[in-house]
């Protein structure tokens, strides 16, 4: 007996050639195509060849051509039964039996797809003819007739007798098992599931319309989008709408954007942006995300901006973390509040939202970002319970090792939710007050980092305060300063006080290229009016606060350089040197 195509075909979509090849030549990309030794001939050049966009390897040296199923067969003498049932083991597929159940199967999923496909063809061509309200509303939708066509999108006018049309062909059991239809008691009649909506029809990876999403136009007091219901081949929680053109568009970072509805997706893919495919609207579950990993390694869900979008974002991403892996990650951006990704592309453009997407965060990164929202950092037993929680979560992710590296990397954060420097309680109350004084110097200007705010008081210090730098000049040689500008003037002050030439407090006029950054520096360090109360000891401590200050301002934003890497590498070295930085920190 032959396998359905649509069995086969799925296998195909769900395994790259290069995966499966893989597992038998070792493989180097070379542009969009892989290279290798051939496994037909021994040869020391690589003439073998394989294109997962193309689907099939072919082998320069001994002709050999052909698709997965054809490799297994003639590298591993396999016959097609036993090839097809070992890669569908692989793509995560049920063995297809040849029972008479399954045959019937067969039969009812042809005839489903028949009704389905001339029910979404009908409709297609309706939204052309004299349905200006739907054409219309898609229009102020930025979507255009090309997309229209592309994505096959109809419409199913008010009081749609097309069940008549279908009940010609097929039977009222068959035409209901698709769930386009439900029957009115009442008046004895067979409604429309989706009169006066737009419908978009939702393909399986094969292309086979499969179900419905509909949107309503008129001002009625009814659901704004409906979904077909489940039916024997449609399942909510194990299809992804768009996948199946999405998959097919050439994709160096392996990303695609997960949205809530089927607008979205057709408004982003409008704007030029294709690779982009929707949940439509429930949880993200295991079999979507596996079989959206299965083409994308790195998906990034961009929900809407509403509280319940990123309630149902956070509860995705708890849901998630136990299957990430080293290839199998997953992003998350947050909207603006009241926004949706069809609202924000209309509004602020193309450009802006690949700007939005470029900035997502890591699904442990989003996860710590809003459990740290609701913490009390002043209860140690919230604290506690946060850890716990954090725990907890890392437990459920199944790569061991991956776990160990982002338990640690939470652990780590939550050690760091308070200041690392403190002043030792015995301390005279004085120095308190001097601590409390030179946290006011974290009061930003406008155009300075608080990096830089903390080497302009530096630099106050050093040109007004020339006797009490004098003395300790080599340990300032050794700062470097976040510009160039910074660090030229901080050289030549501390030439000139090394030099001996000032009197005290009192530095000589510097170049004229320096008095621009100089008065600069006079008029926006807020240290000045603190510093001017003191007496030289005090100053002296609040000068090494300040640069205490600045070395831990310059190490968390190396720590931060490390940890970006980290969260998007998993490499070992990255946290080697995580660790290293911090144990030098702590000791500092």
């Amino acid at each position: 007996m032959k396998y359905p195509k649509n069995y086969l075909e799925e296998i195909k979509l769900r395994l790259k050639v290069s995966q499966v090849v893989g597992k038998t030549v070792k493989l180097k990309r070379r542009g969009k195509e892989f290279i290798g030794l051939s496994p037909f001939t021994s040869e020391k050049t690589p003439s073998f060849t394989v294109s997962d966009e193309k689907g099939f390897y072919h082998c320069f040296s001994s002709g050999e051509h052909g698709n997965i199923f054809d490799f297994l067969m003639k590298t591993q003498s396999l016959k097609f039964g036993e090839t097809v049932r070992q890669l569908a083991s692989q793509a995560g597929m049920q063995p297809y039996k040849f029972t008479s159940f399954d045959l019937e199967k067969e039969k009812r999923y042809q005839t489903y797809k028949n009704i389905l496909k001339d029910y979404s063809d009908h409709h297609h061509k309706l939204i052309f003819e004299n349905n200006s309200a739907a054409i219309d509303y898609l229009k102020k939708r930025g979507i255009s007739k090309e997309t229209i066509v592309e994505f096959q999108i109809g419409f199913v006018p008010d009081n749609s007798d097309y069940y008549n049309y279908l009940s010609k062909k097929f039977s009222e059991q068959e035409i209901l098992q698709t769930g386009l239809f439900y029957k009115n008691e009442k008046y004895n009649k067979f409604v429309n599931r989706f009169n006066s909506r737009i419908i978009f029809p939702i393909r399986n990876i094969v292309g086979d319309v499969i179900a419905f999403g509909g949107r309503i136009i008129q001002n009625k007091k009814t659901a704004k989008y409906i979904n077909s219901p489940e039916t024997e081949f449609y399942k909510k929680g194990r299809h992804i709408f768009n996948l199946d053109k999405a998959k097919s568009i050439p994709n160096q970072n392996q990303e695609v954007i997960i949205v809530e509805g089927y607008m979205d997706v057709i408004s982003i893919y409008s704007s030029g942006i294709k690779n982009v495919v929707s949940n439509s609207g429930i949880a993200l579950t295991e079999n979507q995300i596996n079989l959206i990993w299965k083409f994308f390694s790195y998906p990034i869900v961009c929900l809407d901006g509403d509280s319940s979008g990123q309630k149902a974002a956070l509860r995705i991403a708890e849901n998630l973390l136990p299957y990430i892996k080293e290839n199998n990650k997953i992003g998350f951006v947050a909207m603006s509040k009241g926004m949706d990704p069809d609202d924000y592309i209309r509004e602020k453009g193309k450009d802006s939202f690949a700007k939005l997407i470029e900035s997502n965060l890591s699904i442990e990164e989003f996860v710590w970002r809003i459990y740290l929202n609701d913490l009390d950092r002043s209860d140690p037993f919230a604290t506690t319970k946060f850890e716990k929680k954090f725990k907890n979560l890392c437990q459920s992710i199944k790569d061991q090792t991956l776990k160990k590296y982002i338990l640690e990397h939470y652990l780590e954060k939550i050690r760091n939710l308070t200041p690392l420097q403190r002043f030792d309680r015995r301390k005279k109350i004085g120095s308190h007050r001097i601590l409390n004084e030179t946290k006011k110097i974290a009061v930003a200007k406008d155009h300075l980092t608080k990096e830089e705010i903390k080497e302009y008081s530096i630099l106050y210090i050093i040109y007004n305060y020339p006797t009490i730098i004098a003395p300790r000049v080599e340990i300032f040689e050794s700062i470097n300063f976040s510009s160039k500008s910074l660090n030229n003037l901080k050289s030549e002050l501390l030439s000139l006080i090394s030099s001996g030439k000032f009197e005290k407090n009192n530095l000589p006029n510097l170049d004229e290229k320096h008095s621009d950054l100089i008065k600069d520096i006079n008029q926006n360090s807020v240290i000045k009016n603190i510093f001017l109360k003191k007496g030289e000891n005090q100053q002296i401590e609040m000068l090494n606060e300040i640069l205490k200050e600045l070395n831990e301002i310059k190490f968390s934003r190396k720590i931060d350089e490390l940890e970006n890497k980290l969260i998007k590498e998993f490499d070992e070295k990255s946290y080697s040197d995580l660790m290293q930085l911090k144990s030098q920190r702590n000791k500092e």
